[in-house]
């Protein structure tokens, strides 16, 4: 009796190929969804992150499409898989390439944002795409504008990390993309985790689906810090557990560490603090957020996947399905905002069955978010911290003292924590009067306090000003502290002629969503917000670079607030 991938229904060039890459056994999520998939049933997978599930759709869509009796023409298409971000289409997309190519006539192609539409409309007439991979809101626009496109023809739908494609509001673009596409296909669901919305989505787009569900039962570890006593909590043996196995906590030799981080401002101030702090300098770091340049999100993903050993300190654009080889443990430095993404976070280690290792840091008033995740069949371990910890706050502050970028990157932190810990999904646990206001500004090294409704009438008694005046603090990089001091003379000679200067926290305001609204709304208008001033900002730095505007217009024009 064959065993292993031979006993599935693939091809000898599909068998030879799996060889060649390495993989002898399939993982249960692949032994469970392969079968089904190439025959001619709906699939509604939930399995733990980093469970292979690529792999179990990636197969049985190269296999269906082999099997079809004529070889489709350019501009038709097979298969369509819809992934949530930009860098896990890119990275299915790379995994699925191979395979692809034992089929000869078979093409696959990348649509995501970050490109130019029109180019891929053009590559798709020239070049065809039979298999297209990419984000819902790419997709959606190409098959508007290409009319050639012929999606009569589409065997295999595949909706890849669903909870987070309705987590981030891309319910209108799918119904778009389903409505183009014929009843009579095969439809797989793939998930970590299973929500009202994802049963809603399942119950609209397959067709009298299987679930399948791979359970994993053993207890995770995990390691808290700020709690005074320290005991073990264990899950009972038949909890199923949507965490790998294999993931644990011990003091281990750090080879290739995620530390996340709560917001984009956050994990800036990191990256600006950490190079400059003695017990960093011969560690490499890496940066990535949302908020950056899909070309430098790209090369930084790159970058980090292929070094040996560093450091990527993010947010959660990097929690969902990305498999960066060999991440020996993953930091939690903050709670995620959405505990779903708890889960994908950890899921970056311990993939496809190796060992890894992760750690969570909660404040003492934070210790019930442990029985929380315990509740959602994710069992933590606390334990001690070995050691003593540097002590590193003089060495930060010395440096917001004397570097303006420290000083303002911190302020920048500090307004974007506040106001994200303000509107976290778990506000029974994470409550912002909790929050030790005044620490939490020495921790990001401010030298005062700022304005901000979230904070009006704290008193602060916990936090001990600097004696050094904000406005004294210039920047080390000589260029930009140039730019700085010439803002700064434009905007003393318009003061004195008499021109008006536009009242910053006015136009503020007007950014700042009603106080009535809902929480999710105020979370995307402000990010909406954050996208249209980002724009703002890189169009300015165009016609700068470009020699429309000088350096002191340029700076005027982009001149933070003044700190309060």
């Amino acid at each position: 009796m064959r065993s292993g991938f031979a006993a599935f229904p693939l091809s000898p060039a599909v068998q030879s190929l799996l060889l060649q890459q390495g993989f002898q056994q399939p993982t249960p999520v692949q032994e469970a969804t392969i079968p089904l998939f190439c025959g001619n049933t709906d699939v509604c997978v939930d399995a733990c992150t980093g469970s292979g599930k690529t792999l179990a759709f990636v197969l049985p869509v190269v296999e269906r499409l082999r099997r079809l009796e004529a070889p489709l023409r350019n501009n038709q298409v097979g298969a369509v898989i819809v992934s949530p971000t930009r860098e896990l289409a890119r990275q299915i997309f790379d995994v699925a390439k191979p395979f692809v190519a034992t089929v000869a006539w078979l093409q696959a192609a990348l649509l995501v944002g970050g490109t130019d539409a029109a180019a891929d409309v053009d590559a798709f007439k020239r070049f065809g795409g039979h298999v297209l991979v990419g984000t819902p809101g790419r997709l959606d626009d190409i098959m508007q504008r290409c009319t050639s496109m012929d999606l009569r023809t589409v065997e295999v739908l595949v909706l890849d990390e669903a909870d987070r494609l309705l987590d981030m509001g891309f319910r209108a673009q799918l119904d778009a993309i389903m409505r183009r596409l014929p009843r009579q296909r095969r439809t797989g669901l793939f998930s970590a985790t299973q929500t009202d919305a994802v049963e809603a989505l399942a119950r609209a787009g397959l067709r009298n689906p299987v679930r399948v569900n791979v359970a994993v039962t053993a207890a995770l570890s995990g390691r808290i810090r700020g709690h005074d006593d320290w005991v073990s909590s264990h899950a009972p043996t038949d909890m199923v557990q949507r965490t790998p196995n294999t993931l644990r906590i011990q003091e281990h030799v750090n080879q290739k560490v995620i530390v996340y981080f709560l917001t984009c401002a956050c994990v800036d101030f990191a990256s600006v603090v950490l190079p400059r702090l003695p017990q960093c300098t011969s560690m490499r770091i890496w940066a990535l957020h949302g908020r950056m340049k899909q070309t430098v999100r790209g090369a930084t993903l790159a970058a980090f996947a292929g070094a040996p050993a560093g450091i990527l300190l993010c947010t959660d654009v990097a929690a969902r399905g990305l498999d960066i080889p060999d991440v020996h443990w993953i930091v939690q430095y903050d709670p995620p905002q959405d505990p779903s993404a708890f889960v994908h976070r950890v899921g970056r280690t311990a993939r496809m069955g190796r060992s890894g290792d992760a750690v969570v840091y909660l404040l003492p008033h934070e210790i019930t978010y442990v029985e929380f995740l315990k509740v959602r069949k994710i069992p933590l371990q606390q334990t001690a911290l070995a050691g003593e910890l540097p002590q590193v706050q003089a060495e930060l502050q010395r440096h917001a003292e004397t570097d303006r970028l420290v000083m303002e990157a911190g302020m920048k932190a500090f307004l974007s924590y506040v106001r994200a810990y303000k509107e976290h999904h778990c506000k029974f646990i994470f409550r912002l009067q909790d929050l030790s206001l005044g620490q939490l500004a020495t921790s990001f090294a401010l030298l005062r306090l700022p304005r901000m409704p979230e904070i009006k009438g704290y008193r602060s008694f916990d936090f001990v000003p600097s004696v050094v005046d904000p406005e004294s603090v210039r920047f080390k990089d000589k260029a930009r502290e140039k730019q700085r001091q010439a803002a700064l003379r434009q905007r003393r000679l318009q003061g004195q002629a008499g021109v008006a200067q536009p009242d910053r926290r006015r136009q503020q305001a007007t950014l700042v969503p009603e106080v009535h609204l809902p929480a999710a709304k105020r979370r995307k208008m402000q990010e909406k917000n954050d996208l249209d001033e980002l724009q703002r900002d890189y169009s300015l730095l165009r016609k700068f670079n470009k020699g429309k505007l000088s350096a002191a217009e340029f700076e005027a024009a982009t001149l933070e607030g003044e700190v309060q």
